[in-house]
């Protein structure tokens, strides 16, 4: 009974939280945190096994459809530009969170890592929404940002893979099944999807989770985190589903619909607000070091790539949310993280995809370069991907 209630509850605020997203016109994925916080701190819901499953997996559902966005062509289109800004936009941001939380704060090492991880990212789908909104997501700027901010995301997803590595005979095991799997699915994937394809029992979905899952347990198996290869297998397997709409919107609608909503609810429950207000100044001083170490790391270098916008281009890269939830739920699940330090962890990490975002388009926001193509054209010619962008981030 108590299972039940918990569902129906958490059910009720998750279709709340999709109600007032489109009623005020935000990302579901910040107002599903801040109803997971309502009822963790008022309404006594708690996270269970279950749950917990369907955080894990939703996780790393978005990890391989963040994956799965990249357009390839465009990473090599801007290359050399992506990989300066994007990388500079990674680096500072892990290296000077890391280094204030464990010098500054005395947390410990691999408490001040997953800070250096969660605070190093960049929004995608936050990005990708803006461009969108404005207009920008054919535009020389807006394939320069989000190729700068593919980088970002890899760099992240390497770095929480990596980090918390422990070696054993297993981890070879999780290396050569990851291998194995990133050069075999796109292979495999189009004869499958020829034969079983568009069908209402949905083949292709389960072959992408069977594969997810093989990715979660041989990385289980290894005391590792499916991050990484998750992502990586979204790469390589961007082109099919780009060729494949239809079978790519409908892998949206059943995470989006059923996974992601728990993953952020589950982040907000975890959230204690008695906790935020007393370590709130090291909320500020975290954020204030997230973005000081963006700008410091982003701006000069736009400034040679993209003149005119170099701060657009830094407060749109200083943005966050799915990877740095990611990595801070993998700390607190894992024991790295104290339920403060989650706390203000989670805090920061939803403040950094509002703040920058906002004083970008009140203040920066570049204007279209051809007038007669208005925002909504562009916004319109990109349904299946504008899903992402509200539901993910």
């Amino acid at each position: 009974m108590e299972n039940l209630l918990i569902a129906l509850l958490s059910a009720l605020l998750i279709l709340i939280a999709s109600m007032l997203s489109v009623e005020l016109g935000l990302s579901v994925a910040l107002i599903e945190i801040t109803m997971g916080i309502v009822g963790g701190n008022f309404l006594a819901l708690h996270t269970t096994p279950w749950i917990d499953f369907l955080a894990s997996f939703a996780s790393i559902v978005l990890t391989f459809l963040a994956g799965a966005e990249v357009d390839t062509d465009l990473m090599r289109e801007k290359f050399k530009e992506s990989l300066w800004i994007g990388g500079l936009s990674f680096l500072f941001p892990f290296l000077g969170a890391m280094a204030f939380a464990y010098w500054g704060l005395g947390w410990d090492a691999r408490a001040s890592q997953i800070a250096g991880v969660a605070l190093s990212t960049t929004s995608l789908a936050v990005v990708y929404a803006v461009l969108v909104e404005t207009g920008l997501t054919h535009t020389p700027l807006g394939k320069l940002i989000m190729a700068a901010t593919f980088v970002t995301d890899f760099g992240t997803a390497l770095a929480l893979s990596v980090l918390f590595i422990q070696p054993s005979l297993n981890i070879l095991w999780f290396i050569g099944v990851s291998i194995a799997l990133i050069v075999l699915m796109p292979r495999l994937a189009p004869p499958f999807f020829a034969r079983y394809g568009n069908r209402v029992i949905e083949p292709e979905i389960k072959l992408i989770f069977v594969a997810l899952f093989v990715l979660m347990f041989f990385g289980e198996l290894g005391a590792s985190h499916a991050v990484l290869p998750a992502f990586i297998l979204g790469l390589a397997m961007s082109k099919r589903l780009t060729q494949e709409r239809a079978q790519q919107q409908r892998l949206r609608v059943v995470t989006f619909a059923l996974l992601t909503p728990f993953f952020f609810f589950k982040s907000g429950m975890n959230v204690s607000l008695s906790a935020v207000l007393q370590n709130w100044s090291w909320l500020l001083l975290l954020l204030g070091v997230k973005l000081a170490a963006k700008f410091v790391g982003v701006y000069p270098v736009s400034r040679r790539y993209v003149e005119p916008h170099a701060w657009y281009t830094t407060l749109l890269m200083s943005t966050g949310l799915t990877f740095g939830t990611i990595s801070s739920l993998y700390g607190l699940n894992a024991g790295i993280l104290d339920r403060a330090q989650f706390s203000v962890l989670i805090t920061v990490v939803v403040l950094s995809a509002v703040v920058p975002t906002f004083i970008a388009q009140r203040f920066f926001s570049p204007a279209l370069p051809d007038p007669a193509v208005p925002a909504s054209t562009a916004t319109a010619a990109l349904p299946a991907q504008a899903a992402v962008s509200e539901a993910a981030d």
